[in-house]
């Protein structure tokens, strides 16, 4: 793997007193927020369905499951806010399969919505619990999980239990910037966004550098030689340059996305957006520990801000999910992203009469009474805990063939292109791979020939 150590010089000299960027604000300092009492008895989000009901993959594991929050630090980034170098302070939830005794309380999980209003959701999960001791030669996979903009780090947290209950440890990253509890989604909304451009991928990559070579809790645990990756929207925008799609701003894109009038200031501008897996700038190599990876409604295929090259040259395995009525990444875009990449081994699961909002985890209570809240979860025609089932089961289906090599599970992901089971001269379709006869409907499905 070849990383530059130290871009701050070079990134110093490209933005240094150039730039003018609205800091992020704190939620809880924001004037025109609702009154926000504390966050009540934490709410189950996750309706139990008969078994019949549910794709096969999305059957709870054998391990119980352990959870701790860490932070970590990436020393001296630049910091558009500011226009100077800092460290980087990223908060991680990491699950893991775990020792617990009889004796064990399940946890919560507490954020905020986009208002800035608590919220706590019941865990399948306990806090700060053993992890499940492992030989040297047998330890876990890890797999990185990286959510939009605005977002936290517990979005997904329904894939992470699902996981680390089959036998990975999961880490999940609160990208700083980037937070229902930064970012002010009533008075400055994309106060966040020049950063979230700039590191959503370099949070990734540091993510997993640290938590497989820095001393942690869990790092006797963890299989250092291989990793799997998950984005949602922005996330899924940083995912895909992590694995080689190179970011391609033009003048016209990166005044856009960053405000910028000035011509020279854009040139700075489209000169530091212009990197790839990872942060890299020259001779970049992506890190082969990257096995399997997902994108969720990955943002910026739309706006051509890929280039097209260093996406046919991408390998690693990857599995594209949309709503085909996505209209924040957008359909046509996402599944160009989908055929431009040079993989082998890609897939495109395709909701329909989906919008965007394909991977949150189910409305708390609390977000119900505004949009600016409930349109951070809810698709109208599709329900949340049917839509987290089937991610549930397609993600430990891609995990499992391409990060563990379990080729009895690369079978779920030979699939046909539709999944309506729509009688064909009188004759009905069997379901696909790993669901009910009547159950697998309103899905698509593409993979490379």
């Amino acid at each position: 793997m070849q990383i530059i150590k130290n871009k701050s010089l070079i990134i110093g000299t490209l933005l240094c007193c150039y730039f003018q960027f609205n800091a992020t604000v704190k939620a809880s300092n924001l004037p025109t927020l609702p009154d926000n009492p504390p966050a009540t008895k934490p709410e189950q989000l996750q309706s139990q369905l008969p078994s019949d009901v549910v794709p096969e993959l999305a059957d709870k594991g054998q391990f119980s499951v352990g959870v701790r929050t860490i932070n970590i630090i990436n020393p001296e980034q630049f910091d558009p806010a500011t226009q100077s170098n800092k460290d980087r302070k990223l908060t991680l939830e990491v699950w893991y399969p775990s020792a617990v005794d009889a004796n064990s309380v399940k946890t919560s999980y507490e954020n905020v919505t986009r208002s800035g209003i608590k919220f706590s959701i019941q865990a399948d999960a306990f806090r700060d619990s053993p992890v499940l001791p492992t030989s040297k030669t047998d330890k876990f996979p890890l797999v990185i999980i990286s959510h939009g903009y605005t977002g936290y780090r517990t979005l997904m947290y329904y894939l992470a239990e699902h996981l680390a209950s089959h036998g990975y440890i999961v880490a999940a990253i609160d990208h700083t910037d980037s937070t229902n509890a930064e970012i002010d989604m009533i008075n400055s909304p994309f106060s966040g966004f020049f950063s979230t451009l700039i590191n959503r991928s370099r949070d990734q990559q540091f993510t997993l550098n640290y938590l497989t070579s820095t001393p942690n809790f869990a790092s006797t645990a963890i299989d250092n030689t291989k990793a799997g990756l998950i984005g949602y929207s922005m996330g899924g925008y940083g995912a895909i340059n992590t694995v080689g799609g190179c970011y391609n701003f033009t003048s016209t894109s990166a005044s856009t996305y960053t405000g910028l009038k000035d011509p020279k200031q854009i040139q700075k501008a489209m000169a530091l957006l212009n990197s790839c897996a990872g942060g890299q700038y020259e001779n970049s190599k992506v890190d082969t520990r990257w096995q399997a990876v997902i994108a969720m409604a990955p943002w910026g295929g739309q706006h051509k801000l890929f280039n097209q090259e260093a996406l046919s040259k991408i390998n690693t395995p990857i599995l594209y999910i949309a709503g085909d009525l996505d209209d924040i990444s957008g359909y046509d875009g996402i599944k160009s992203l989908y055929e431009q990449t040079g993989s082998k081994d890609k897939y495109l699961l395709t909701y329909q009469n989906a919008r965007h909002n394909i991977a949150p985890h189910p409305a708390p209570s609390v977000a119900k009474k505004s949009e600016l809240d409930i349109g951070h979860y809810y698709e109208p025609a599709w329900d949340s805990t049917v839509l987290n089932n089937n991610n549930k089961h397609f993600t430990l289906a891609m995990m499992d063939c391409h990060l563990n090599k379990q080729l009895d599970k690369c079978t779920y992901l030979d699939l046909s292109p539709n999944s309506n089971q729509v009688a064909i001269d009188g004759k009905t379709p069997k379901p696909w791979q790993g669901f009910d006869h009547r159950y697998s409907v309103g899905m698509g499905w593409h993979k490379s020939q």
